[in-house]
């Protein structure tokens, strides 16, 4: 299995409060389906970070891409392998 750290980047705040629960509610099941090893939002308010665990980037972009936040438009991706040390 290897790592992927997701940079979840605000694009319209605006929007965020209205999409909030989706996101949190799409993160939680990938939880419990052991998709994430990490997650959370950056303190200064400019979006959030998850590291997805999957086989290979095609499936950790696949399983990114579906979040309530990316679909509507308030954050944008940028998805990089992580190495765990």
């Amino acid at each position: 299995m290897k790592y992927f750290a997701a940079f979840l980047k605000m694009e319209k705040p605006e929007l965020n409060q209205q999409y909030r629960q989706a996101h949190l509610d799409f993160l939680a099941d990938l939880d419990e389906k052991g998709y994430i090893f990490a997650r959370g939002p950056f303190t200064d308010g400019a979006g959030g970070l998850v590291i997805y665990q999957a086989e290979d980037e095609t499936k950790a972009k696949q399983v990114a891409e579906q979040d309530p936040y990316l679909i509507n438009g308030v954050r944008s991706l940028e998805l990089h392998e992580w190495k765990k040390v």
